[in-house]
């Protein structure tokens, strides 16, 4: 049973990393001969899905089809219970023994955790992304590192194993959770796109080689560091495409980035698909990536894939997942990052895919992670 309240939650919307894992794992079950059911938590209750009506949710889940999600998913549900009714609807509808897997950061909720096991003996996995909440409070949303703490507290009481995507963000698990369950590392796979660049909005390019950086702008993200580069710089900058919708307790870089020219080498563009990400990155000088802190950093795997240059911070987990490839440099080391922008400046940009990194496959992955839940 895999939990896709997250999936459900973003539909409609551009997906964010974790969002394309869960949806990789919706995908994957769905083509495994084990049965698969999903769970999804409404306002009101629960919903139960079957294989089937899994399978006709998942191009919507995907973007892949327009309509309500919500309303199609009360239709294709074989069960429905208030919360206080979870369990005996577990029980009617599931076998016992069932694997719950929960890939999303959502619904770990004390009640999902402990009447899943109590009613159907659940072996509950379930997969931590990264640490960033309890490890970098100083980013977060006014309550977030509290509530993460408190979700990552019932994981370690409930579940029967963790799933992590990097040793990194095992290391770091075993530092807030020394009596953790077994864990295990499964590195996600990266799924290169096929560059649209018909889907980039006009006047997103400058007119001179430019960078790209891609994420949520939020203040982990660190682009600050980039606009400060670029206000020193001059006439002489290079471009700049900044690709990622707004978050949140960054309205000192909101307020620069609405005071930009439109016809300046800083552009910003949101809800790029992924073709437009990929072209972008395709016919750039380099991805930048000065974030202070990062479970993964799929932007990175991705432009490595295609042989994109990758100027990074200098983390733990960019050296577990992509060893020498990008460039490092310290967040804090302004001139040092101008330094590499302007050597990459000069160079052409890929006009293909690179065959130098090889990243990790959805596929091994999955050998690794079915293989034990």
């Amino acid at each position: 049973m895999l939990d896709i309240t997250r999936l459900m939650r973003r539909a409609g919307r551009v997906l964010t990393g974790v969002d394309r894992v869960e949806l990789a794992y919706l995908r994957a079950l769905l083509a495994d001969p084990v049965p698969v059911f999903g769970l999804i938590r409404t306002r009101y209750g629960y919903l139960l899905l079957d294989q089937t009506g899994l399978a006709r949710m998942e191009a919507r889940l995907a973007g892949g089809e327009d309509g309500p999600a919500w309303s199609k998913a009360r239709r294709l549900a074989i069960g429905r219970a208030p919360p206080p009714l979870l369990g005996r609807m577990l029980r009617r509808k599931l076998p016992p023994g069932v694997a719950y897997l929960n890939v999303g950061h959502s619904n770990l909720t004390q009640r999902v955790l402990t009447t899943i096991k109590a009613a159907v003996d659940a072996r509950v996995c379930v997969m931590i992304h990264d640490l960033i909440p309890v490890d970098f409070p100083q980013y977060q949303r006014d309550g977030v590192a509290k509530a993460f703490a408190n979700m990552l507290t019932r994981v370690g009481r409930h579940a029967d194993l963790i799933l992590c995507n990097s040793v990194d963000t095992q290391t770091r698990l075993a530092a807030h959770l020394p009596d953790a369950p077994p864990t295990i590392v499964a590195h996600l796979g990266t799924e290169v796109a096929v560059a649209e660049s018909g889907d980039i909005p006009q006047g997103t390019v400058p007119r001179r080689p430019y960078f790209v950086c891609v994420g949520t702008i939020e203040p982990r993200k660190n682009h600050a560091l980039l606009l400060d580069l670029w206000e020193d710089w001059g006439a002489d900058a290079p471009g700049l495409v900044i690709a990622g919708n707004r978050g949140w307790k960054n309205e000192d870089v909101f307020a620069r980035l609405d005071a930009l020219p439109p016809d300046g080498p800083v552009r910003v563009a949101h809800g790029l698909s992924d073709g437009a990400i990929a072209a972008l990155m395709q016919g750039s000088h380099g991805l930048l990536f000065p974030s202070h802190g990062e479970g993964y950093g799929l932007p990175a795997m991705e432009a490595a894939a295609r042989g994109v240059p990758v100027v990074a911070n200098d983390l733990p987990v960019f050296h577990e997942v992509l060893g020498n490839i990008p460039i490092y440099a310290n967040a804090t080391d302004r001139y040092l990052w101008k330094k590499k922008i302007e050597a990459l400046a000069k160079r052409t940009p890929s006009q293909a895919p690179g065959a130098q990194f090889v990243p990790p496959t959805w596929d091994a992955h999955f050998k690794t992670v079915l293989r034990v839940t």
